[in-house]
């Protein structure tokens, strides 16, 4: 059967008002949409009577210009069946069409801004969406979450009495999740905070976005880790930000490097739990530095509590928040990483007088976030699934983590070598001195990725001069037998 082409109605538009007469006007359009493509050989138009009535003119007027493409062979018709795009265009038409295409003469040259050259300069290297390859950073155990559940209370979310579900979400984010992640802080990680502090967002990017426009003017000093998350870099890049690579030595962000490199800082970005990617903990004495020197500067600090559920040993780490004492720290969390990378949820806790003015501002610079799987995310967090869950997965990457020290201690000995972690979805693998003097690690991963394998190039996560080389190895997706065997062939890769 043939397909009808009735998203027409709405792409077709005339106008009485110009000279050129309404036949030419819808010949001309209804050609470049067969040229470009869009009407594929042997789509059946919408009748001329269908067409006349929507676009409110004479059947006459559609007519004619059905009449003109007729005679110049993009169109024909079937007594009783309809008209027909041409199941052969004229040739010379296309052959022309392709020709400037290749040559560039229909292609405008794009003019990039200076922020956007800036952003591509450098891109993260990332496996086409779906791959197994494993090493994936920051990708949870997807099979083993709850799917059946989750498609229940959605299931039940869009069943609800009355249309609330169907409206826009609240700017602060859907209450009955406000009130379950607010719960959820104070148990799990000893947060004082009440609902109204708590703003739902759609992840850290959209969290971090939203302070930086409203806390920076532009050219204002911000401190990054070095190295840190790249994404965070073009996000303050784009609020108008002045980037300060600062950086983590075994104790967690240099506040002595940050004094030196830039004093008059308005916010600086941190995750003291467990820092991305090098896995540092932030002492308490330089907790408590970088705390009195945010006070002195009236500084912000954006705590991304990053990896703080998966910890294997211990309880989690108490929040640089709770040292807080002058409402200079707000709070980041996400739920893509422990639950599934498509959820885009997250939250903030801020100061109430900040929390209110985010609020008022939502509307104005970011859409929130998807109603439904707010309410869907509210019921698996007040249920108890949550937290079900988290134990899990726990367990079960403990186990990974485990399955990947020691084959990297079978299979990579003498050329890499990663230490066990006490939290995290990931681990950083380092080249030995004996293996090779001047390891690259751009090159090693473009190697492995030609083998199926993922690998994170440490060297890209410094916006600065990179004082190391090394591999991130992202386990939490991969099974233990798919770990060793991705394993022993980056040993063959290796040796070979």
């Amino acid at each position: 059967m043939a397909r009808t082409a009735h998203y027409l109605l709405t792409g077709l538009s005339l106008d009485p008002g110009t000279a050129l007469p309404l036949h030419r006007q819808l010949y001309a359009q209804l050609r470049t949409a067969i040229l470009a493509g869009r009407l594929t050989p042997g789509t059946r138009l919408p009748s001329s009577r269908l067409l006349a009535a929507e676009l409110d003119c004479a059947r006459g007027t559609i007519l004619l210009a059905f009449d003109q493409l007729h005679a110049e062979g993009y169109l024909h018709s079937s007594a009783g069946a309809g008209t027909f795009v041409a199941e052969e265009v004229p040739d010379h038409l296309l052959a022309v069409r392709q020709s400037s295409r290749r040559e560039g003469g229909g292609e405008r040259r794009v003019r990039l801004s200076n922020h956007a050259a800036t952003l591509l300069a450098n891109p993260m290297r990332h496996p086409p969406p779906g791959s197994e390859a494993p090493f994936q950073i920051g990708q949870p155990a997807l099979a083993e979450f709850p799917r059946e559940l989750w498609a229940k209370l959605t299931a039940e979310t869009w069943r609800a009495p009355g249309g609330a579900r169907l409206l826009a979400a609240s700017p602060a984010g859907h209450p009955p999740l406000r009130e379950a992640i607010a719960d959820y802080l104070r148990t799990a990680r000893g947060l004082d905070c009440r609902p109204e502090e708590v703003i739902v967002t759609s992840g850290t990017q959209q969290a971090l976005s939203l302070i930086a426009r409203l806390l920076l003017d532009p050219g204002d000093p911000v401190w990054l880790e070095e190295p840190g998350y790249p994404a965070l870099r073009p996000i303050l890049v784009a609020a108008g930000a002045r980037i300060a690579p600062i950086p983590v030595d075994d104790e967690g962000i240099s506040v002595a490097d940050g004094r030196r490199i830039a004093a008059a800082a308005r916010l600086v970005a941190v995750a003291p739990s467990h820092q991305y990617p090098l896995g540092t903990v932030m002492s308490l004495a330089r907790r408590l530095e970088l705390l009195r020197w945010a006070e002195g500067a009236d500084a912000w600090i954006i705590e991304d509590d990053y990896d703080s559920e998966i910890r294997y040993r211990g309880r989690p780490l108490e929040p640089l928040r709770l040292l807080d004492e002058t409402g200079r720290v707000i709070y980041v969390g996400t739920f893509s990483k422990v639950l599934f990378p498509g959820l885009r949820l997250g939250y903030l806790v801020a100061p109430r007088a900040l929390a209110q003015i985010i609020v008022c501002a939502i509307p104005l610079l970011e859409p929130p976030a998807s109603m439904i799987a707010q309410a869907t995310l509210a019921r698996f967090i007040a249920e108890g699934h949550f937290a079900v869950h988290l134990r899990r997965m726990r367990h079960l990457y403990a186990a990974r983590q485990a399955a990947l020290v020691a084959a990297a201690r079978h299979h990579l000995a003498g050329a890499l070598t990663l230490e066990p972690d006490d939290a995290g979805m990931h681990l950083v693998g380092y080249p030995t001195p004996e293996w090779t003097p001047d390891f690259d690690d751009l090159a090693f991963a473009d190697a492995a990725a030609n083998a199926g394998i993922t690998l994170s190039p440490l060297s890209r996560y410094y916006a600065g001069q990179v004082r190391k080389m090394g591999l991130l190895f992202g386990y939490a997706a991969s099974p233990p037998e798919a770990i060793e065997d991705a394993v022993e062939r980056l040993g063959t890769l290796i040796g070979s």
